[in-house]
């Protein structure tokens, strides 16, 4: 009796047991092809890259936007230096003389600005004679020190882009929160542990309820978030001007409107002795950036937050409120704003004034916007920044250069991150496709 070569119907071959199966994997196949094919499929680091070098990925860009400032910032300081262009009068008799010195004074500029933010030489050979080991470290010290608020602020922003809104309040929820934690600290007396730890959550609770306000306004009434934000930082800083006239928030025996010093049961730890101004404040910001990933990342508000800010519609569509979400997110920004307040107040500067928040509000926007929104970039991003701020008194100390200069080269920065077609024609880097750089701004803004 003969087998049948078909299957059922006689249509095609049957497939039984019997039959030849392929190899299991490509390292089966006998004649060695597999192999090639898996060793071609394997990443290539080196070409990985060499191709993201070339195409320019985000990271790429940003770092060669940083470069492109600080060049353009060192011709700026060659340029404006009364050396340089007395040298210059003489190009065409000493060529050589007139671009040594442009180098040198920006090269001298630099290297102060390095020595005030990273390290200094002469701190070692002086610990090596008697000197202070602690010397050492202040460089780092101080630019955590800049870094500390510009993290916790900036993440205010940047939570809110993340959600499709236009955080610019951080300035007015940094006095709120600076304000509760500064009055807590000099006005209420607590056990040492138990009132720092007050004081700090007073100064997280008075930024929320100053954000608060703005998603409340927003959710309730519509009213544009930026608009709400730029008036409220207005009203706040006229009310923290306001409250300091009044002799209940004054410290006694003073003309200037300036509150009692902060107890120092109520101030926040030195990490490295009392040399070193770096405080506890540094570890809050690290550990509010690392909260503020899981919060987006892996959590169900997280997801909401992030929802809402991609399509609010879609978002209200899939049963989600978004009035609710921008509540939410608003008191948890003015929070973190707050926070920001609390690190000055109680960490460094331990008195309440009329300026206390300085630009704080307005280097949170771009440091959010340097740091793409992210929390991680968010800290690269504010310890640059304090870096530059932290290595700019400096420079001016030794090279009498303006510090100014410093506030020059953040712009810049900021200016071509957020242009990456200028810096992928500067450096001829291979175009990308749309949408490939990422959005840095919050879609809210045409609605």
């Amino acid at each position: 009796m003969s087998e049948n070569p078909t299957g059922p119907g006689g249509n095609g071959p049957a497939h039984t047991a019997d039959s030849v199966q392929e190899p299991s994997s490509v390292e089966d196949r006998p004649d060695g092809t597999g192999q090639e094919a898996a060793n071609a499929a394997r990443p290539n680091v080196a070409s990985s890259l060499l191709n993201a070098v070339l195409e320019g990925n985000s990271a790429v860009v940003t770092f060669l936007a940083i470069v492109t400032a600080i060049v353009i910032g060192g011709l700026l300081i060659a340029f404006s230096s009364p050396t340089v262009l007395h040298a210059w009068s003489h190009l065409f008799s000493a060529p050589g003389a007139a671009f040594s010195q442009a180098w040198d004074v920006a090269a001298s500029a630099f290297s102060a600005m390095f020595e005030g933010a990273i390290f200094n030489p002469h701190t070692v050979a002086a610990a090596f004679h008697g000197g202070s080991i602690a010397a050492i470290f202040n460089p780092l010290s101080e630019t955590a020190v800049n870094a500390t608020p510009l993290i916790l602020s900036g993440l205010a922003v940047a939570l809110a882009f993340r959600t499709g809104l236009f955080n610019i309040g951080a300035t007015g929820q940094f006095i709120g929160g600076a304000f509760v934690a500064g009055w807590i600290g000099f006005a209420v007396h607590m056990p040492m542990i138990l009132h720092v730890v007050v004081a700090v959550i007073g100064g997280f609770v008075g930024g929320s309820i100053t954000g608060g306000f703005v998603g409340y306004m927003k959710a309730r009434t519509g009213a544009h978030e930026v608009i709400v934000t730029i008036m409220l930082n207005y009203v706040m800083e006229f009310l923290l001007l306001f409250l300091l006239g009044l002799a209940v928030f004054r410290a006694p025996g003073l003309p200037n409107p300036v509150s009692p010093p902060v107890a120092s049961n109520a101030t926040l730890p030195h990490l490295a002795g009392a040399n070193l101004r770096i405080n506890a404040g540094f570890l809050l910001a690290l550990a509010a950036a690392v909260a503020v990933t899981w919060l987006l990342n892996r959590t169900t508000v997280g997801f909401e937050l992030r929802t809402v800010g991609a399509n609010p519609n879609a978002a209200r569509a899939a049963g989600m409120s978004p009035e609710r979400t921008w509540v939410v997110v608003m008191l948890i920004c003015g929070g973190l704003a707050g926070l920001a307040g609390a690190s000055v107040i109680l960490g460094t500067d331990f008195a309440l004034t009329p300026q206390i928040y300085g630009t704080y509000g307005i280097d949170a926007i771009t440091v959010a916007l340097l740091g793409r929104a992210k929390p991680g970039g968010v800290v690269l991003a504010a310890l640059l920044y304090g870096s530059l701020n932290a290595g700019g008194v400096t420079m001016q100390g030794l090279t009498q250069i303006p510090v100014d200069i410093t506030t020059v080269i953040q712009a810049l920065i900021v200016l071509f991150v957020a242009a990456p077609p200028l810096v992928r024609e500067i450096f001829r880097l291979r175009p990308r496709r749309a949408g490939e750089e990422g959005q840095l701004l919050a879609k809210g803004w045409s609605s």
